[in-house]
């Protein structure tokens, strides 16, 4: 069984994913600019990645998902997606929600990330018990 990429391979694996997405292509440069680091960083982690089989790396001409990487790429997204939307349901603001996908989302095991979504579908098809919820927190403390 082949190892998982590393927290970090996620995340430039997302990014990518992402700029390919947005802009039709994903270099270098735009991935150090998005992610906040050095250059030399990035061609690293790519270097590494493509050697694991998850993108190409052609040398100035940018980078191109393999279907693994697009597989792991897209896993990650939809995690993302699940957990903005399950905390949005709950009321938490964007800028919050960000901080906190990116410090739980690589640590949640695959039956934790469906059963918040299958909360969230329950939340969306129950909107009463959803403002039940919400009742309840303003009632009590609502701080941990």
């Amino acid at each position: 069984m082949a190892a998982r990429p590393t927290q970090s391979a996620e995340d430039y694996l997302e990014r990518i994913h992402e700029l390919i997405e947005e802009k039709g292509y994903a270099r270098v440069v735009d991935i150090a600019e998005t992610l906040n680091v050095r250059e030399a960083s990035v061609t690293s982690m790519v270097q590494r990645l493509g050697e694991q089989g998850y993108l190409n790396y052609a040398r100035y001409r940018g980078l191109v998902l393999t279907d693994k990487g697009r597989e792991v790429a897209c896993r990650i997204q939809r995690r993302h997606e699940i957990l903005a939307r399950f905390f949005s349901l709950l009321g938490i603001d964007a800028d919050t929600q960000q901080r906190d996908i990116e410090g739980i989302e690589h640590h949640l095991s695959p039956s934790t990330v469906t059963l918040l979504a299958d909360l969230a579908d329950f939340f969306e098809k129950q909107p009463d018990a959803l403002e039940r919820f919400r009742a309840s927190r303003r009632r009590g403390s609502g701080a941990p």
